[in-house]
């Protein structure tokens, strides 16, 4: 009866399709269909249980609104979860039960839960639940960020850790990150020139990219003002936001064939893109070997190809493309999202920028040149990354965690296979954690042991225990490089004549954090 229900609604759904146009067909037309079906299966679980069913499920989850018969708490998370389900937590506490669809998920808002989960209990809860847009194109199959905890996932741990991003590693690259940035500072000063806007997240975006790019492959991908530094802006960016959007085939398995929402198509598009340019790049580097019949490391492409060829090694050109993909997507993205927001937190708060740019000049001098080994002597200037990182952090909800085995957390039962959603924004603006918690104060971190390196949880927003995001070193180092190179050799001041308080700083969620509206600034010669 159940599935003769479920087929009648998605041919109505079909209908829609055909009558309203799946361009036109929004996430609440989806909804109003599910509540229809809602009710016709709430009269059926009424009927069942008048009839002596039994209850299914565990008594001792964490307390939760109450969710509406098969859809559950769906229409309750809206259009930005990451603000409505940190409300919810003030009423419900700080691990909180719900029930998307058919997905049990249980919410962690601060940090003392976020430590029993993520350390405690880190080996049952180390698993992820795969958002199904991660499924195109198999690469959940590949994923270092969506595989279990598991032989191959410990293979491209290693791999990461080994090949790109122990201390070493990171030192022998540092020259190419450095020439990048400061062809950020060269485009800037030709803007200042013709004193000209300067899009904050595009620049930044093309700047992390090329040095992305640089270590990778050892070309630049992109170039500032251009067509094709804007479109892979805009793939890798509707690839995030189309992920992270609420889908209604994750929260009704049974739906994934249909694709209801096109998430899954709209995503293959995007990272099929992704993945073509990278095989081509990857293919004519083999013939390049060949013809010169050498197997020389110039760059990580060429480190990877040849573990490849090693017999004992589990690479394959597959895999190594969607290492690739998931190091593009994950790097680039969050840290130009996070240079963008701390530049705009900063000409939000002018006090705090004219006091990082004179920590800036006293240290390097009148004439100097921001380099990474710097950065350890500017703690205001790290004292601002954390700050940006505790307001916008780049995923906030971190990627979904997924539970093995039954674990009990703070009294309560998280059951098997549940949904295990840490928001990190939350956590970031609790009033029991931080004082005067929405305003942008630096001064908090001077002083203060907390960091972002996954050991305190006040702060994670990389995440903690073995899930830990593998690039943090690098990010890390990013970040603070070009924040550094855009506060020491300009001063800035909103375009338009805009005034600080009358800025947009409103988000736009996705699987990062994204400013609605892109950060315009004019840069001024010092």
């Amino acid at each position: 009866m159940v599935h003769f229900v479920l087929c009648r609604h998605l041919y109505l759904l079909y209908i829609l399709h055909q009558s309203k146009g799946k361009s036109q067909l929004t996430t609440m037309d989806y909804m109003l269909l599910l509540l229809g079906l809602s009710f016709v299966l709430a009269c059926i679980h009424f009927l069942t249980k008048s009839l002596g069913a039994t209850k299914f499920g565990p008594v001792n989850l964490p307390p939760g609104p109450c969710p509406f018969p098969v859809i559950g708490n769906i229409l309750e998370i809206g259009n930005k979860p990451h603000q409505t389900l940190a409300d919810l937590s003030k009423t419900y506490g700080p691990i909180m039960s719900l029930k998307l669809g058919s997905i049990a998920t249980i919410v962690i808002s601060s940090p003392h839960v976020a430590k029993e989960a993520l350390q405690t209990h880190d080996h049952a809860l180390s698993s992820r639940t795969i958002p199904d847009g991660a499924r195109s194109l198999d690469h959940h199959k590949y994923s270092v960020a969506f595989l279990p905890v598991s032989a191959p996932w410990r293979h491209l741990r290693k791999v990461c850790a080994t090949q790109m991003f122990t201390a070493r590693k990171l030192d022998a690259t540092q020259a190419v990150r450095q020439k990048k940035v400061q062809e950020l500072v060269d485009y800037v000063h030709e803007s200042c020139k013709s004193r000209s806007v300067v899009n904050i997240g595009q620049a930044v975006f093309t700047t992390v990219m090329n040095s992305v790019s640089n270590t990778f492959f050892s070309i630049d991908l992109a170039h500032y003002q251009s067509e094709l530094s804007q479109n892979f802006n805009d793939l890798v960016y509707s690839v995030m936001e189309v992920v992270g959007r609420p889908n209604i085939a994750d929260y009704f398995p049974i739906l994934r064939s249909v694709d209801p929402q096109g998430i899954r198509k709209s995503v293959t598009t995007g990272i099929g893109k992704l993945l073509n340019i990278f095989d081509g790049i990857i293919h004519e580097r083999i013939q390049t070997r060949e013809k010169m019949m050498s197997k020389e490391s110039k760059d990580l492409l060429d480190s990877l190809l040849n573990l490849a060829e090693e017999n004992s090694s589990e690479l394959s050109l597959v895999i190594i493309k969607h290492l690739f993909l998931d190091l593009f997507l994950a790097g680039i993205d969050t840290t130009s999202s996070t240079v963008e927001w701390a530049m705009a937190e900063l000409l939000l708060n002018p006090e705090k920028l004219t006091k990082a740019q004179t920590e800036l000049r006293q240290v390097l001098g009148k004439d100097g040149l921001v380099q990474e080994f710097d950065i350890a002597k500017l703690p205001y200037l790290q004292a601002i990354m954390k700050e940006t990182l505790r307001l916008h952090p780049p995923v906030p909800f971190l990627l979904p965690h997924k539970a093995e085995t039954e674990v009990e957390i703070c009294s309560y039962l998280v059951p098997k296979s549940a949904q295990i959603l840490v928001n990190v924004w939350a956590m970031g603006r609790d009033s029991s954690v931080w004082q005067n918690p929405t305003s942008f104060m630096p001064e908090r971190f001077i002083e203060s042991e907390i960091d972002v390196k996954g050991r305190d949880f006040e702060l994670i927003p990389f995440g903690a225990g073995r899930r830990i995001c593998p690039g943090l070193p690098l990010a890390h180092r990013m970040v603070n490089l070009m924040l550094a190179s855009l506060l020491y050799n300009f001063d800035w001041k909103l375009s338009h004549d805009l005034k600080p308080e009358d800025m947009d700083m409103t988000e736009k969620f996705g699987l990062t954090l994204h400013k609605s509206e892109p950060l315009l600034a004019i840069p001024i010669k010092v």
